[in-house]
């Protein structure tokens, strides 16, 4: 029998149906195809089975895809594919596998490309405006302000406040996002990124440090600056395949004078960061808004990688806004701070609002 059934198993015809009776137990029949002869890509085995036969199981998970997907949602987009191939399996399959913790609510899927967002709109759309507190990508807009000498209040007390920066995602159009990228396009936005900050001058000048050829030393160096990144290991990241290769194609750029620095391929294509020690919060954001907008170098540099100034939630970036809702609210922290020092008694203010239309 067990020979028998071998041999029908290593079979090389189209189709067999296999059935047996025996001992009172009917055992159903089962189709076997020959792989060899009829070779059926992943998205057609897939459309062999109905969409409620592949919808995930997320009834014990906590993240904001988990609370946006429904069945029907589900079945509009799983069979759909941006023009990289980038599916919707794909951008769920980290918020599938990390059901959260039920008092932490996390995101729950990531883009593979900048057409994620419209070719998994139904999907992206919800989950954008549960995580961004109402921020709706239909019907608003974040202005992009980058004008420092707006902001007020910024030099924070010193006695309170360590260390200030600012820092924003930027992503190359053109070139898939982390999650999906391939090894050359992950080495490309290395190559092109390097070259176009090596031709920064003045306080803006520095060098690259790749982090597979850097030396001992000049890791050390990074690690006590506290500039290093290291691989991802949490399995939100993991899922989505953000460690790949690593750590191939990463590596840290910085000015001469340690307070303008870039991370190439960590979690965004570019993430620029302005920093210093102290409280001079307004110093910090001019370094950051003349580095990505009123240096014109760095300005022809966005135009020739085809960088969009966007923020990492896929949203623009109000800077002004952003940082002076910061400023108030650590300057309101101190004042609280110093009331309790005094023996004086605390406010909660009242909610800011989130977004204006």
């Amino acid at each position: 029998m067990a020979s028998s059934f071998t041999r029908m198993m290593s079979s090389r015809n189209t189709a067999v149906m296999l059935a047996s009776l025996g001992a009172g137990t009917l055992a159903s029949g089962y189709l076997l195809s020959d792989s060899a002869n009829t070779p059926l890509a992943a998205a057609e085995k897939k459309k062999m089975y109905p969409a409620s036969a592949d919808f995930p199981d997320l009834r014990k998970h906590n993240n904001c895809m988990a609370s946006a997907l429904t069945p029907a949602i589900y079945a509009r987009l799983r069979d759909k594919m941006t023009p990289n191939n980038w599916s919707l399996d794909q951008c769920i399959q980290t918020g599938v596998d990390n059901p959260g913790h039920p008092f932490i609510k996390t995101v729950g899927m990531v883009a593979g490309d900048e057409e994620s967002y419209e070719v998994f709109a139904e999907l992206f759309d919800p989950v954008i405006k549960d995580r961004h507190n109402g921020y709706d990508p239909r019907t608003m807009k974040h202005p992009t302000d980058l004008d420092s000498s707006k902001i007020t209040s910024g030099m924070f007390d010193e006695r309170y406040v360590l260390s200030s920066r600012v820092r924003t995602g930027r992503s190359i159009r053109g070139l898939s996002l982390p999650p999906a990228c391939s090894r050359s396009e992950r080495r490309e936005v290395e190559r092109v990124v390097v070259q176009a900050l090596a031709g920064l001058k003045g306080d803006l000048a520095g060098r690259y440090y790749s982090l597979g050829e850097m030396t001992d030393r000049e890791q050390q160096r990074l690690i006590d600056d506290h500039f290093l990144f290291d691989k991802p290991v949490s399995p939100l990241l993991t899922c989505a395949g953000m460690a790949r290769d690593w750590p191939d194609a990463r590596g840290i750029w910085h000015n001469n004078e340690k307070n303008f620095l870039i991370w190439i391929n960590e979690e965004d294509h570019t993430r620029v960061i302005s920093m210093e020690k102290g409280g001079n919060m307004k110093r910090v954001f001019e370094r950051f808004c003349r580095g990505l907008q009123e240096d014109p170098r760095f300005g022809k540099i966005l135009d020739n990688l085809r960088l969009q100034k966007r923020g990492t939630g896929g949203v623009d970036t109000a800077a002004v806004e952003l940082v002076q809702l910061v400023i108030d609210g650590v300057n309101f922290l101190i004042e609280c701070e110093k009331r309790l020092e005094r023996g004086q008694d605390i406010k909660i203010p009242s909610p800011i609002p989130q977004f204006k239309k």
